[in-house]
């Protein structure tokens, strides 16, 4: 999804989505987290089986969250930049060459900050590769999807962004000019 935006109507609006998405996480992490607190319905049996399962460890959310933003922006970062680049041909590489740097990001973020030191070294290097590695393989084969959505919406809409004089600083969320 983040590739099609990107794709279509730009990196700042792209950005907007992105602390969008944001702030729904940590919003949903801070519900997770209100209503693991309650205290159980009388004669529940189960509540210590439903605070492991909706209880999310800090350190979970906090990956979760610091690599979603790190990974989001990346890919849409690199995505703006190679559609530049290229000239806006080749979206097949963008939108691969984009997903191996974004979820490359995501990967590193994430795994260690939520398992390093609670799996052992091999396990967390192996679920990180492998996770990242079936990332990218989805990507590459979603890409007639992809193509098929990017060529619809820039039809429909008449839209076809290209971020010339764009501000890639993920911390402005307000939109200007053209973008």
């Amino acid at each position: 999804f983040g590739d099609i935006l990107t794709e279509v109507y730009g990196y700042a609006r792209a950005r907007r989505v992105v602390w969008a998405g944001f702030a729904a996480m940590g919003f949903a992490a801070l519900m997770a987290a209100v209503v693991v607190a309650l205290p159980p319905a009388a004669g529940w049996p189960h509540q210590d089986a439903y605070a492991f399962v909706y209880g999310q460890t800090p350190r979970i959310v906090l990956a979760s969250l610091l690599a979603y933003w790190a990974g989001e922006f990346t890919n849409s970062f690199v995505l703006a930049k190679m559609k530049l680049a290229t000239g806006g041909r080749w979206l097949w590489t963008r939108t691969i060459g984009s997903t191996i740097a974004g979820e490359g990001v995501d990967s590193l973020i994430f795994y260690p900050v939520a398992f390093y030191g609670t799996w052992s070294n091999e396990l967390l290097l192996g679920v990180m590769l492998s996770n990242y590695l079936l990332k990218v393989l989805w990507e590459a084969l979603m890409t007639p999807v992809t193509y098929r959505v990017v060529n619809f919406l820039k039809r429909a809409e008449g839209v076809d962004h290209y971020d010339r004089d764009t501000d890639f600083n993920p911390f402005t969320v307000r939109l200007r000019g053209g973008e």
